[in-house]
């Protein structure tokens, strides 16, 4: 990645220059390039000297001049320049990035891929709705953001394990059993009998009974206590299987289907409370057992146990995340919540603290709320069932490809708007269509080369000079480094946004320069290697984005 040449370079060029007593000895800051807003800057500049000023006392720009002036040439870098009020710049060689073409071909597929994670290993948590009913549109956020990170860091060389949590256990599931067993009753048994008031009351609830109109014989002839139990097992079933079909429908599968029941069943529930019991952090008091997070610098203790003898939610987060890094021994721990989980970060951070474990390790995304329109309209209800709208009606509208984009239009913290309308059409102005529409062109490029029987293997690619070329070759470069911000912020979004600036930058050259010629057979071959690779990079990102790259629109 010609980014971490660059700052490899600077940090020799400082050295150079301090062994040569033109900078005083002082401990090197973070070095670090970015991309000049202004192109007439260069391609990569880096603000080094103003940090250093800090350190040294001397002017940036005098310090700028002295970097400037001890770095070595490089077959990289064509031009370096010193900038007020101290920045150094690099303009990249024509000849350089026109050879970058070849690079992209060879890697093919795996081009992008970075060594960043050192196959650490990582467990990504994401989506974990309760098997009480099906998936809204909130989810579906969750479920892209959490696919799209996992690829990211897959290809950044960490070792990811996608997983589910499935919350078998507790009063929610408590309240679907009853809530069913009552439609069922309803259906099949006693007219009469009575919702619970805690109870589910979608429409959903009503078709799962249905569904299971098979088991009348074996549920009616059981009391109301197994007969609960009974349905809470082929409810939880049947639920769960929905939920897989769903997330599939969008591209989205997981490793590992973890039930929140085996953390009692095996044990883990007790352990992880009798370890903070035995470094002080748990404590019984007002007929309840409460985690004194206060000893960790929160704001109030919390219940883990209620005076009932019931666990609370936060209970079993403690023996799951006991379970992630004491018995699985996860280096990292990657959770993916919704909106409503925003208080609940700093006191999971505590508990993990209280393990003994460094809390950084824990890494907790916010994925904020989703609101549907249709143009201006805003939409509240279901057309099918006239109560929530679920993930799998808006697949079946806009497909999984619209959806996965979508989501990933937005940071995980910014709330967000989805366009049903603008998400099915087939124009520029839909920027699913955008993207997609780029990698169809150069599919149908490429074929048209094929069916004139044109061998662009042996292409010249110095013949690639003109600026639209170069800016488009600037742009694929950029992949890698996409990756690698993505993989150390956790902000899948980017990919979204370098995917419509790729497409932008490819739609530009395809107007400006002529790919198939008859007059210039050599330039011909050039070009098509350069849209070849342009293919690569582009799917490679829609990849990513777990989204198809189409050949024909």
């Amino acid at each position: 990645m010609i980014k971490q040449k660059l700052i490899a370079i600077l940090r020799q060029a400082v050295e150079d220059t301090q062994q040569q007593g033109r900078l005083p000895l002082v401990r090197l800051p973070e070095v670090s390039v970015e991309h000049p807003q202004d192109q007439g800057h260069g391609d990569y500049a880096s603000s080094l000297p103003l940090k250093l000023a800090r350190a040294t006392g001397s002017k940036p720009l005098a310090i700028a001049e002295a970097i400037a002036g001890a770095i070595v040439p490089s077959p990289e870098i064509d031009t370096i320049t010193v900038a007020p009020p101290g920045f150094i710049n690099f303009t990249l060689k024509g000849d350089w990035l026109a050879r970058q073409v070849d690079s992209i071909l060879v890697a093919d597929d795996s081009y992008g891929n970075i060594d960043l994670g050192c196959r650490q290993r990582v467990q990504l948590e994401f989506v974990s709705a309760n098997p009480t009913g099906p998936l809204h549109i909130g989810h579906g956020r969750g479920a892209v953001l959490g696919s799209t990170l996992a690829n990211v860091l897959a290809a950044a060389d960490y070792s990811v394990e996608r997983e589910y949590y499935v919350n078998d256990a507790g009063k929610q599931v408590d309240a679907f059993a009853r809530s069913l067993l009552a439609r069922y009753q309803q259906q099949y048994g006693k007219a009469d009998f009575e919702m619970p008031a805690d109870g589910y009351a979608g429409s959903y609830v009503i078709d799962l009974a249905r569904e299971l109109e098979g088991e009348k014989a074996t549920i009616l002839a059981k009391s109301e206590t197994s007969a609960t139990e009974y349905l809470r097992q082929l409810g939880l079933e049947r639920m769960t299987r929905q939920i897989k079909a769903d997330l599939e429908a969008l591209g989205v599968t997981f490793d590992v289907w973890f039930n929140e029941q085996s953390l009692y069943d095996d044990g883990q529930y007790q352990q992880a409370l009798s370890l903070l019991k035995e470094k002080g952090y748990i404590e019984d008091k007002e007929g309840a057992t409460w985690f004194i997070s206060t000893a960790l610098g929160e704001d109030k203790d919390n219940v883990v146990v209620r005076s009932d003898g019931s666990a609370t939610y936060f209970a079993t987060d403690i023996a799951y995340h006991y379970n992630k890094f004491i018995e699985r021994r996860f280096d990292r721990v990657i959770d993916i919540w919704g909106a409503d989980h925003q208080g609940h970060v700093s006191r999971m951070k505590a508990v993990v603290g209280a393990f003994g474990i460094a809390p950084e390790r824990l890494q907790i995304l916010i994925s904020q709320l989703v609101t549907l329109r249709r143009g201006e309209e805003l939409v509240r209800v279901s057309k099918r069932s006239g109560d929530i709208i679920t993930l799998r009606e808006v697949i079946d509208e806009v497909g999984a490809d619209a959806c996965r984009f979508f989501f990933l239009s937005r940071s995980a913290d910014s709330q967000m708007d989805f366009d049903l309308e603008l998400a099915k059409q087939q124009s520029l102005d839909n920027p699913v269509y955008y993207v997609q529409y780029a990698h169809a062109r150069i599919a149908s490029i490429l074929r048209l080369a094929e069916q004139r029987e044109i061998d662009y293997s042996d292409g010249d690619v110095s013949r690639l000079t003109t600026e639209p070329e170069l800016s488009l070759i600037r742009k694929m470069l950029l992949l890698p480094e996409v990756i690698e911000v993505v993989a150390l912020t956790l902000g899948p979004h980017r990919l979204a946004y370098y995917a419509q600036e790729l497409a932008t930058v490819f739609h530009g050259f395809y107007t400006q320069c002529r790919v198939v010629s008859q007059d210039d057979e050599q330039l011909t071959k050039a070009r098509l290697k350069l849209v070849a690779a342009a293919k690569i990079v582009l799917a490679k990102t829609l990849h990513l984005m777990g989204m198809t790259a189409p050949e024909t629109m």
